[in-house]
């Protein structure tokens, strides 16, 4: 009876938040663009002349661990204008010319250590007569899901150097312990031959990322229904303690996305598909309360103390959370789209999160909510059984 005007308020303190900070959704998504790009995974390039005489003589490898840092050494230019694929085992010379992709928090200590700034463009690089050529190869082929880099060996086999690896818009220095994911986009290196026999090894045929991939949905789905069902004694608790329908899917999607690869799990899914699984997942949930609320629904409004467990249940939803939502944004300075993700993962409420996700226009509002639901249901499961056993 409470659980529709519950829902009412979580999204009435969202929208409240947005008018009590005049929040801006056009300069909120700057901000996080803004913030995206200062995260560690973000890449920036340069290029460099080499003027450490400690490298003089010395290999690619060596500079690696002399810094330990992130970043990689896609091409040389000797002396003579020549571009060189580079190699751990490429020898560094005094005025050579190396191409760096790395991280911003990074770029300026790799720079100190190998020598002084240059300009060079793309076209620089890319020099009439030059075969060495850069493309973007996306990873279809299923046996390279969850390997590593090193492992697939591309440097050895065709002679190419994977640069960067795009990843859900995000891209990634391609270290050798990097480990590569169906519809990752790998920037390769090398000549046109050895690019086409890396095509070979890593994919790059986009019908098969339309296809389907059905069975690590169902299993997640199997698993966390399991997980759900599963009861969890405490002791001094009498009734033992249940994720729910809602919990265990959760709880095993964060999982199968964190150690799916291990399993040779296809976790990569197109976005059509994400959005209409769900769409017709938040569908079903509601139906599935409708149905169990609305025989008796009339009739507790009408005639029982329904009034007062609504009125109850919207107290109870909205103080909370909108004092929670002003600490939030004051104190913590949490984007507006993370924020509501927060609320409705603090309430485990799907369709919140569903009301979050199409006001925001993208996903930071499900990290949130999947951030803070596995904790949020197992304390308010706690919290309640706790509340009977002290009344």
């Amino acid at each position: 009876v409470a659980y529709p005007l519950g829902v009412v308020g979580i999204i009435f303190s969202m929208i409240a938040i947005r008018y009590i900070f005049r929040v801006n959704l056009n300069k909120e998504i700057e901000r996080l663009n803004v913030e995206s790009s200062k995260k560690q995974n973000v890449v920036d390039t340069f290029s460099a002349e080499v003027r450490n005489p400690a490298l003089f003589g010395e290999s690619i490898q060596s500079l690696m661990d002399l810094i330990n840092l992130k970043f990689v050494i896609s091409r040389v230019m000797s002396t003579d204008g020549v571009v060189h694929i580079a190699s751990t085992e490429t020898i560094l010379n005094e005025g050579d010319k190396v191409f760096v992709i790395t991280t911003p928090q990074n770029m300026k200590s790799v720079l100190a250590f190998i020598g002084k700034p240059i300009h060079l463009t793309m076209n620089d690089w890319h020099k009439p007569g030059c075969e060495v050529i850069s493309r973007k190869i996306i990873v279809t082929q299923p046996e390279v899901n969850g390997k590593n880099i090193s492992q697939i060996n591309l440097r050895s086999r065709f002679g190419v150097n994977v640069t960067r690896i795009n990843r859900s818009g995000i891209d990634l220095v391609a270290q050798s312990n990097v480990k590569l994911q169906i519809g990752d986009k790998v920037t390769v290196v090398g000549t046109e031959s050895s690019l086409a026999g890396a095509e070979t090894v890593l994919g790059n045929k986009v019908k098969r990322l339309n296809a389907p991939n059905l069975t690590p949905i169902f299993i997640g789905i199997f698993l966390g229904v399991l997980l759900g069902s599963i009861p969890f004694a405490f002791s001094g608790i009498p009734q033992p303690v249940k994720f729910g329908l809602a919990g265990g899917p959760l709880i095993v999607a964060i999982l199968l996305s964190v150690f799916g690869t291990k399993l040779k799990l296809i976790t990569y899914t197109t976005m059509s598909a994400n959005l209409m699984i769900r769409e017709i997942g938040i569908s079903l949930f509601l139906a599935a309360v409708g149905l169990g609320a609305g025989e008796d629904f009339v009739e507790t409004i009408v005639h029982g103390s329904g009034l007062n467990w609504v009125g109850l249940g919207v107290i109870i939803t909205f103080v909370p959370l909108i004092s929670m939502g002003i600490i939030g944004r004051r104190f913590f300075r949490f984007d507006y789209f993370t924020l509501m993700g927060l609320l409705a993962g603090s309430t485990t409420d799907p369709p919140a999160l569903s009301y979050a996700t199409t006001t925001a226009g993208n996903d930071t509002p499900s990290v949130s909510y999947a951030a803070v639901y596995p904790l949020t249901m197992f304390l308010r499961v706690m919290s309640a059984q706790i509340l009977i056993l002290l009344f």
